[in-house]
Parts: structure tokens; C-alpha cells; sequence
């Protein structure tokens, strides 16, 4: 994935929700930056959850890779916290995160509403703590896409990068919502980059997909998902230039 990864032009990879990179020992973990390294990459992280000692197993893996960005999610399947839990368990996770020169992305996502999301990241109050902006998961919430860009922008750390849309089911009885390539779907993508900046500000531009499972099966669908990441990528990097 690394070299896919450099010979479509990308720059930064972000090993995200791979929980088992947790039982990568030095040798290992040792070997997987090398490659990156040589093929002119950065790393980034991700994983969900902020138990405190979560964060800082994570954090020892991020110094380990030379990443300086780890995103995470506020909830995990036995544990939603509330904001002043949050804060409360965040707090000296974000201060040691700090003191390795590492910042803490935490993702829009239906679960937690984005004003929720944004009184946790306030009362932190540290620049190492902000937010993985992907405005199309608040949808489900009946967040509008616009709005979560525009509540976010100022604290946005990282940017997740896929399309979304509505498409009505057979009989048009209710919607499919679901991901298409860029450019084609409801993502306002040049707004959100006017409103984040994240060239000026040196934020990273991950590219994921919501990618239906085709008819045809694995093989139709691997081709798909090639198609899909070659034009985003692309995009971002036409966007870039």
C-alpha cells in the first residue's frame, strides 16, 4: 500500500482504524518507517477511542514511526464518554502528545454532535488537540455538511477527503447515501478547502472512500476502489498546483 500509495503521487499515509499495529514490535515498527522514509512518505495514525493510556500506547507507536499527526474518534464500542469525561481523560494525554511534538485529530462523525465535539477541543484549549474534518459522516445527524466545515475550520488539524450521495432506492421508497467519486457527489469540496486552507496551513488531505460493493464481486469492486483513489488523487493534487 506504501508504494501504490507513492507511485499515484500521494505523499502522507494514514494507517487508520489498523488496530494491529499494536502488537508491532521495534524491529517491526522499525522497518515499516524505513520504507516509508525511502519511498518520501509520512506517516500518520489513527485509531478511536480517548482512554488516556489508549492515547499514550498510541503516542509511543507515533514516536516510533516519526508521525506527528494521530487521529481518533471520541467513542468506541464499550465506551462513550461524556464531553466532561472526555476533557478529563484527554487532558494529560494531549499534554504528553505536546511534549513530542505530536497533535491529536479528533473525527466529525454522527455519534457525537459537532458542537459537542467542538466544547471538548475548546476546553482542552492546547494546539495539539483539534479536529479530523470529515463532513460527510454528520450527515446522518442531520448536520449539514456546510455547517460542520464552517463551525470546524479554525480547528481543523487533518482532512479526510470523500464525496457522498443520495441516490433513491427502487421504488422510491426512502434514499441510499452513499460515496461516489470525487467531484460528482454533494461534498462542496472547494469551499471546505477555501475555508480550512489547508495548503497555507500545512494540514493533510487524506483520501477515503464510501465505496458501494459491486454486483460483479471482490475483483470488480478492487477496480472500483482503483479507479476511485486515482482520481482523487488527482483532484487533490491538480487542487494543490
Amino acid at each position: 500500500m506504501l508504494a501504490d500509495t507513492k507511485a499515484l503521487g500521494g505523499e502522507v499515509f494514514q494507517i487508520c482504524d489498523y488496530p494491529l499495529i499494536e502488537g508491532y514490535d521495534a524491529a517491526r515498527l522499525a522497518d515499516l518507517r524505513a520504507t516509508a522514509a525511502d519511498l518520501g512518505l509520512r506517516l500518520e495514525l489513527g485509531t478511536r477511542g480517548v482512554r488516556t493510556a489508549h492515547l499514550l500506547r498510541y503516542l509511543e507507536i507515533a514516536e516510533a514511526l516519526g508521525v506527528t499527526l494521530v487521529r481518533s474518534m471520541l467513542n468506541t464500542a464499550d465506551h462513550r464518554p461524556s464531553t466532561d469525561e472526555a476533557v478529563d481523560l484527554l487532558a494529560p494525554a494531549v499534554q504528553r502528545y505536546a511534549a513530542s511534538g505530536v497533535t491529536l485529530g479528533l473525527e466529525t462523525y454522527e455519534q457525537v454532535s459537532t458542537d459537542d465535539l467542538l466544547t471538548v477541543v475548546r476546553r482542552v484549549d492546547r494546539p495539539q488537540l483539534g479536529v479530523v474534518l470529515d463532513p460527510g459522516n454528520s450527515v446522518a445527524r442531520l448536520e449539514r455538511p456546510a455547517d460542520v466545515v464552517a463551525a470546524t475550520a479554525p480547528y481543523v488539524v487533518n482532512i479526510h477527503v470523500k464525496d457522498f450521495s443520495f441516490t433513491r432506492r427502487d421504488g422510491w421508497i426512502g434514499f441510499t447515501y452513499a460515496g461516489c467519486p470525487l467531484g460528482e457527489g454533494l461534498l462542496d469540496y472547494d469551499g471546505m478547502i477555501a475555508a480550512v486552507r489547508p495548503h497555507e496551513r500545512g494540514l493533510s488531505q487524506i483520501v477515503e472512500h464510501w465505496l458501494p460493493w459491486q454486483d460483479e464481486g471482490f475483483e470488480a469492486t478492487a477496480r472500483r476502489e482503483d479507479q476511485w483513489t486515482r482520481h482523487s488523487i488527482t483532484t487533490l493534487l491538480r487542487s494543490a498546483s
